[in-house]
């Protein structure tokens, strides 16, 4: 089977992919593959299936790291080294930023000069990836092997206009990726103000100094076994809450798979993000209406994922129109006493990750419920002090949400061209 086969690319050139470029799998031969040896004092980086599937074009961190003694049993894989996923998460593609290791899950592509480069690889797999996973979907173990994987067929165009597509693609995710780097700095930018104020409680007092570390008064609190500002409540999470929701499981109710509407799972929800491609399930009108009246979504309603992993949280800055949630999906709704953006970053810290993890251990699936997580203890400061965090936060994480609504759009439209592209229906002028 030759995957882009078409009238429109019929004078390019047939090849098996092993014809384009060098396979080989990660290693990692140590068992257990959890064994603390292989992680003490790491410092060489490791990635696995998921922080391939989650990336865009490039890996730009990684989820551990080595020891000497976990590098021994592994492989150092150059910079721009293609990562392939070959189990769990079947054929997703992304580039190495940086030198890293991988398991035998992931298969390592490194291109013949002439033939190829480990980008247009990259859009092979992008085109072809959806065949794959159909074919092997409903098998014992969903995972193909390396002859599969290089034996597979694909029309390649010359050199001169191979490098015109992958040169529109790039551009695509180039900016998508340049995108990214900005939201990565207004993330931090907001949490570090967040941190600032109501963490380590260096908000400005009424002469504009640093509270805490200029000699503000601290009172210690009973209930939460610590100090906090003098005039701040101890207060659990649902004194700040007026309502709390789920979405609805498509059980009995209506029927995934058609339509133009999305069903967003956790699976579609990252940190303040909601991705809406086609990895998200299809919903006609009929179910969307259904889900709404359970779930009425509005500006400034909080999305917080209940199961594994838990806590993942997005922050409506627009009602949604053409998607909403399903069960495993929370929507919190403030009260007058907090904003949502407050509320918004709280949740999404490191002090609620801990009780998340506390509350759910030793669970077989890990989750929570409403009323656990209405259960947590809060620090609520002075309403003043919030409006003014609001004031400085609010548009930083809606900068936030313009530039991955242009990511969305940036992503549709590459979506859009590349099979176009690849079967030639679509010509790329210089």
């Amino acid at each position: 089977m030759i995957f882009n086969g078409s009238k429109f690319n019929s004078h390019w050139t047939t090849k098996s992919l092993r014809d384009l470029g060098e396979f080989n799998r990660g290693k990692s031969k140590h068992r257990p593959r959890n064994d603390n040896k292989l992680f003490e004092n790491g410092k060489y980086p490791l990635i696995q299936t998921s922080d391939i599937k989650k990336a865009n074009l490039y890996i730009t961190k990684h989820s551990s790291a080595y020891s000497d003694f976990g590098l021994a049993q592994s492989k150092l894989w150059s910079e721009n080294t293609l990562c392939i996923t070959i189990a769990a998460n079947i054929a997703e593609t992304a580039l190495l930023s940086y030198e890293m290791c991988f398991p035998d899950s992931v298969v390592g592509f490194n291109a013949y000069k002439n033939e190829c480069t480990e980008i247009f690889m990259h859009y092979v797999f992008t085109y072809i990836k959806r065949s794959i996973q159909e074919r092997i979907q409903g098998s014992i173990q969903d995972n193909i092997n390396l002859e599969y994987l290089t034996g597979l067929r694909f029309k390649i165009p010359e050199k001169k206009e191979r490098e015109a597509i992958e040169n529109v693609l790039f551009t695509l995710d180039s900016k998508i990726e340049l995108n990214n780097k900005i939201n990565a700095e207004l993330e931090s930018m907001a949490k570090l103000v967040y941190d600032y104020w109501f963490v380590q409680f260096d908000f400005p007092d009424e002469n504009g100094k640093p509270y805490n570390s200029s000699g503000g008064k601290m009172v210690f609190s009973e209930e939460l076994n610590r100090e906090i500002p003098k005039g701040w409540e101890s207060c659990l999470i649902g004194d700040v809450l007026d309502r709390t929701g789920t979405g609805l499981n498509p059980r009995k109710n209506f029927v995934l798979g058609s339509g133009d509407n999305f069903y967003v799972t956790i699976k579609n929800i990252e940190q303040g993000k909601v991705i809406l491609d086609n990895k998200c399930d299809k919903i006609n009108d009929e179910a969307l209406e259904i889900i709404n009246k359970r779930s009425d979504l509005n500006v400034g309603d909080i999305l917080f994922t209940s199961i594994q992993p838990v806590g993942v949280t997005y922050l409506l800055h627009e009602k949604p129109i053409n998607w909403n949630i399903n069960e495993s999906v929370f929507t919190i709704r403030p009260n007058s006493k907090v904003t949502s953006e407050f509320l918004y970053m709280f949740l999404s810290g490191d002090y609620i990750k801990a009780y998340t993890n506390n509350v759910s251990a030793g669970s077989i699936h890990k989750g929570i419920r409403h009323s656990t997580l209405k259960e947590c203890k809060f620090i609520l400061p002075h309403s003043s002090l919030i409006e003014k965090f609001t004031e400085n936060v609010q548009p930083i994480l809606y900068k936030l949400h313009l530039i991955d609504k242009e990511n969305q759009k940036l992503a549709e439209l590459r979506d859009w061209l590349l099979p176009m592209i690849m079967n030639g229906q679509v010509t790329i002028k210089d």
